[in-house]
């Protein structure tokens, strides 16, 4: 089998990353981060298996960054790439998979900058800045919201008027898709069954979470909505709350909306609860020293987390296992064991030694011999991108 490359990359308003993936091997070739980008402070961080490296960037803008990869992309592969896989947060409704970008496929996504303001036009950034440098190569959109198009309509409709949904494209559209695609599709492999086999809740968790219940390699229903913040407590949202929160806010504390957003997404969460920080690492270390604000951080974290996937199992006939995955789910064994005392009802049994001493980087079960699947998968969203950039080009 001949051996393709991928550059994947993920484009914020300030930053780029990015990935040289191969077809044939698991970890990357290079990867790195531009970042402080429209700022005369900018800087390319590259590194391989042999090397890392940091430099200036002397514009600080997303074209002199895209440029400054062409020399590093040249001298760490051994044949011209075979496509370039863009992370882009939103396609709505217009998309269910990954897409060859064409004016089309731009015009869409700008089309859908509304629903995610802040992602959106920073990722059209990125793929013009890199369509232009690498203008000779086919450049792919990869959605976050793309694997949640499956859901049927009565898990992604919200209760409003029928013209916010069909003139304003009001519902839920879920987001880490690419996430969810990816560790499931590693679960049943992990199990032993056929390729995308099985009914699982995987949670992802980060400083962004959430939990989604899959069936046979299509998503059910998930937990974040319109935007990412709907759903699961997270790093610095807050999750759901109630929707007359912001008449309360604005009605006694005389808050405008542009205050109650940041408050609910920069101020809340594990930061907000704890008063501390929104590092999981960090509050499990003060929890058992006993600060009682990290120690109720995570207690509601685990028990928002395990209400949402006890929920999600409305949408599946039956319950292969459950997956742990993100930062925290891969790394916190006090996260995975206080969120599983809530599921008993499962009939889900943790073997606490396994539990304990799951090895970093690499998948694992972490059930006893007489429950279902618990497992803990390491996520791998730019190999997910990788993969459905290749699919798109005959071989």
């Amino acid at each position: 089998m001949s051996d393709r490359l991928v550059l994947v990359i993920n484009c914020g308003s300030s930053s780029i990353k990015f990935a040289l993936r191969s077809e044939l091997h698991a970890s990357a070739l290079l990867s790195g981060l531009a970042e402080r980008l429209g700022s005369n402070q900018a800087t390319l961080t590259w590194q391989s298996a042999q090397h890392k490296e940091t430099i200036a960037l002397v514009d600080g803008e997303h074209t002199t960054a895209m440029a400054a990869l062409l020399p590093l992309i040249e001298r760490h592969a051994d044949h011209p790439l075979s496509a370039v896989g863009h992370r882009v947060v939103h396609g709505g409704e217009h998309f269910t998979g990954a897409q060859i970008i064409d004016q089309q496929v731009l015009d869409a996504i700008r089309a859908n900058a509304p629903l995610a303001p802040l992602h959106n036009p920073a990722n059209l950034i990125g793929i013009q800045a890199a369509m232009r440098v690498f203008n000779a190569i086919p450049h792919m959109a990869i959605f976050d919201t793309a694997f949640h198009q499956s859901m049927p309509a009565h898990a992604y409709r919200y209760a409003l008027p029928e013209a916010l949904y069909s003139e304003h494209g009001i519902r839920r559209y879920g987001f880490h898709g690419t996430s969810h695609q990816y560790v499931t599709a590693q679960a049943s492999k992990l199990a032993g069954l056929q390729p995308n086999n099985g009914a699982w809740l995987s949670a992802h968790l980060g400083n962004g979470c959430s939990s989604c219940a899959v069936l046979d390699g299509r998503s059910q229903d998930t937990s974040m909505g319109l935007t990412p913040l709907e759903g699961l407590v997270m790093g610095t949202r807050s999750g759901d709350v109630d929707p007359n929160l912001h008449a309360h806010l604005a009605r006694t504390l005389n808050w405008d909306l542009p205050r109650i957003g940041t408050m609910l997404n920069r101020e809340s969460g594990l930061l907000g609860l704890s008063g501390l920080t929104n590092d999981m690492r960090e509050l499990e270390q003060a929890r058992s020293e006993g600060h009682p604000g990290a120690t109720l951080a995570i207690d509601v974290f685990c028990y928002r987390l395990a209400r949402s996937l006890l929920g999600l199992t409305a949408a599946l006939p039956k319950l292969d296992g459950l997956i742990f995955t993100g930062g925290i789910g891969e790394n916190s064994a006090l996260v995975r064991g206080k969120t599983l005392e809530h599921m008993t009802v499962l009939g889900l049994k943790l073997d606490t030694e396994r539990n304990t001493s799951a090895p970093r980087g690499q998948a694992c079960m972490i059930n006893q011999a007489d429950s279902p699947a618990i497992m803990v998968i390491p996520t791998d969203e730019e190999r997910q991108i990788a993969d459905e950039s290749l699919a798109l080009i005959p071989h």
